[in-house]
């Protein structure tokens, strides 16, 4: 199996685990003289075996990560973290970029000549610049990440 089904594994097997959940909650209590829609208690042992299977995937996926070695990015762990990085980074970079520029400020202008004007902390254009190239180095490095979990084997 490839690290990329392993991944697909993975997320239809958390998203069976939170529609179990939600059954649960659903059928765990129910009225006097009422049957429950479904057993809780079978959903609730059901829910445990998905989560036992999803365990051993995420192990497994942990540990080709850490195994899988991507050139210049180092393992994929590195090259992941690295992607977390760069994203956490875009989003500072843009957020601070849109509050000096008074995105989303109401009234940000002035209406009257006797009002203070607001001043700028940051310089705008560098920064939206600076997301640009962070935005393509996130593209970049996907790529590169979504290609090594087509092309690398998931570790037992």
């Amino acid at each position: 199996m490839k690290l990329a089904e392993a991944l697909a594994e993975r997320a239809e097997a958390t998203r069976r685990v939170e529609q179990l959940r939600a059954r649960v909650v659903g059928s765990a209590r129910y009225q006097e003289g009422e049957t429950p829609a479904e057993d809780a208690a079978q959903l609730l042992a059901e829910a445990g075996e998905v989560l036992g299977a999803l365990e051993t995937l995420i192990r497994r996926i942990n540990r080709t990560n850490a195994a899988v070695e991507m050139g210049r990015d180092g393992t994929l762990t590195d090259a992941l973290a690295r992607r977390d990085v760069l994203r956490l980074r875009h989003s500072v970079v843009t957020a601070a970029a849109d509050a000096a520029a008074g995105t989303g400020e109401r009234g940000y202008g002035r209406q009257l000549r006797s009002e203070l004007m607001m001043l700028s902390a940051l310089p705008v254009a560098e920064l939206r610049g600076q997301a640009d190239v962070l935005a393509r180095e996130i593209r970049e490095i996907d790529v590169r990440i979504q290609r090594t979990n087509w092309e690398a084997d998931l570790l037992d």
